[in-house]
C-alpha cells in the first residue's frame, strides 16, 4: 500500500512540473519538505517559489524580461491520506487533496546579471510577495520588488564546441535509427531538425546560431532524451530537465 501510494505522488506531482522525467525528482523531494508555503527558495539551479492556494490564481512576472510575460503558479497536489485499500476504485478526483501550496519553478539563466528582482499577481493585482522579507523599491518608478540573492553558479563547459556561430549535435544509437533535436531555438519542434547518421551509429548535426544561451533536448523512438555528453543541465519554464549550451559573440562557450 505504501509502495503504491508513493507511486501515485511521484506520478501526481511529475504530471504538475509538466514533465514525467526523472530529473525533476529534486523538486519534489523540497517540495515533499515543505510544510506550507514559504519563502522563495534556491534548488540546485532553480528558485522554487511557493504560496498559499487559498487565492485563485497566483502569477510571477520577472525585472529582467520587463515584468512583460507573466508565468503562473500550478496547485501542489498530495495523495488523499484517507483514501484507504480502495484507493485504486475511486475516482480520480479523490485521489488527491491539495496540500494548500501553489508552486513555480525558475530555471536561474545563465546570463542573470545580479539578483532576481519579481513581482507577483495574486488574484489580478500586481503585489509584492508576502512571504519574502527581501525587497527593492524602483527609484525611476517608485514600485517596490520583491529580491532573491542569486548566488555565482559555475556550470560545466559545453561538449558541443563547433565552428564559430554553430552548435554540434551528437547522439549514438542503434544504426537506421531516426534521431531528432530540438530546443530553444525551435520552438521545441522535435520534427524540423533531423541527425545525420556520419558513421554507423553515430548521428551529428552541426546547427548555425546567432549568439545566446540555448536549450536542447533530443527525440528518439518517440521519447525525449537528454544528452549524456553535456553535463550542463537546466529545468525549463514547464519543468522539463534539458541541456544548455551557448554561443557568444560567434564563438561557444
Amino acid at each position: 500500500m505504501k509502495q503504491f501510494i508513493f507511486t501515485a505522488l511521484l506520478t501526481v506531482i511529475i504530471g504538475s512540473l509538466g514533465a514525467a522525467d526523472t530529473e525533476s525528482f529534486q523538486f519534489i523531494d523540497h517540495l515533499l519538505r515543505v510544510q506550507q508555503a514559504e519563502r522563495p527558495r534556491i534548488v540546485e539551479d532553480a528558485v522554487v517559489f511557493t504560496a498559499p492556494s487559498s487565492y485563485r490564481r497566483v502569477g510571477i512576472a520577472f525585472a529582467h524580461e520587463g515584468f512583460g510575460k507573466v508565468y503562473w503558479f500550478r496547485r501542489f497536489m498530495i495523495p488523499n491520506e484517507n483514501a484507504g485499500p480502495w484507493i485504486k476504485e475511486r475516482p480520480p478526483a479523490d485521489l488527491y487533496r491539495d496540500s494548500g501550496m501553489y508552486f513555480y519553478i525558475f530555471t536561474i539563466p545563465e546570463n542573470l546579471k545580479g539578483d532576481l528582482e519579481y513581482r507577483l499577481i495574486v488574484d489580478g493585482l500586481w503585489v509584492q510577495d508576502p512571504l519574502n522579507p527581501d525587497s527593492r523599491t524602483d527609484p525611476a518608478s517608485g514600485i517596490t520588488r520583491s529580491v532573491v540573492s542569486i548566488p555565482r553558479i559555475k556550470r560545466p563547459d559545453s561538449p558541443n564546441r563547433g565552428p564559430e556561430g554553430t552548435l554540434n549535435f551528437t547522439f549514438y544509437a542503434p544504426s537506421g535509427e531516426t534521431v531528432t533535436v530540438a530546443g530553444s531555438f525551435n520552438n521545441w519542434d522535435p520534427f524540423m531538425y533531423e541527425l545525420r547518421e556520419t558513421s554507423p551509429g553515430r548521428y551529428s548535426l552541426s546547427l548555425p546560431l546567432p549568439p545566446g544561451t540555448y536549450q536542447y533536448a533530443f527525440f528518439y523512438r518517440g521519447e525525449r532524451r537528454l544528452d549524456p555528453n553535456n553535463p550542463r543541465r537546466i529545468y525549463t519554464r514547464e519543468g522539463k530537465a534539458a541541456n544548455e549550451a551557448a554561443v557568444e559573440n560567434a564563438v561557444l562557450r
